[in-house]
């Protein structure tokens, strides 16, 4: 017998109004300038990504680079702290009304980001969701974070694998799916009804006719609602 509905959000653009990642290390890095000369680690990662195009590579190579050597301790303190910014000012309200629909009718709550388990789970833990599907990390034996990447970059077709597992395994009645760029298409285009937030014109047109465009504002953003 299948389950109830499924609701699968993207995390960065679509329930954040920005980028989480890039402020999660700079944020870390500005009081601590001394651990900048570290982001030269990641020149060779950059230097290939033109060529290979490999967003997990140039990722891990950038938490390596800002982060690597921290112990647990000291990243849960900063994780707790950027958590909270992030819930508090960074959060589209639509998105939050859009997570209380499908809660309130008692469907399953997914959050699918390829943004990494150093703060995707607490913030879907925080906002109510069942399950969260993210990229993970690599840390070392002694407990401190190697930083590159310990599993696929959950993007694009990464993605549609997790879903399509996961569809496989629960066989959901219906799966409502919300993002936000055009390497999601894919997990959208699977998904009954897909809803692809704020997208460009060139995402739009690559966008199948039964993808929802929905709009959703960048002026103001909401506050934590737990």
């Amino acid at each position: 017998m299948g389950a109830g509905n499924l609701a699968v959000f993207d995390l960065d653009g679509t329930i954040t109004r920005h980028d989480t990642l890039w402020p999660y290390l700079l944020g870390y890095l500005w009081p601590r300038p001394w651990r900048l000369p570290r982001m030269l680690l990641a020149v060779p990662a950059a230097l290939r990504f033109p060529f290979k195009r490999d967003h997990g590579d140039i990722k891990g190579a950038l938490i390596h680079a800002a982060l690597g050597g921290l112990r647990r301790p000291t990243l849960d303190r900063w994780t707790e702290r950027y958590v909270a910014q992030v819930l508090c000012r960074g959060l589209y309200a639509e998105a939050l009304a859009a997570i209380a629909v499908h809660k309130g009718q008692g469907d399953r709550l997914l959050l699918m980001s390829a943004s990494t388990d150093l703060y995707v789970p607490r913030i879907g833990a925080a906002l109510g969701f069942d399950e969260t599907i993210c990229t993970r990390v690599r840390w070392l034996q002694d407990g401190r974070l190697d930083g590159h990447l310990a599993s696929a970059n959950c993007r694009g077709e990464e993605k549609l694998r997790c879903l399509q597992a996961l569809i496989a395994r629960e066989h959901p009645a219906c799966v409502y799916a919300y993002a936000d760029s055009r390497s999601d298409l894919p997990h959208l285009q699977l998904a009954q009804h897909g809803f692809l937030i704020n997208g460009s014109r060139a995402t739009l047109r690559s966008a199948a006719a039964a993808i929802r465009p929905l709009h959703w504002s960048r002026r103001g953003s909401a506050g934590q609602i737990l």
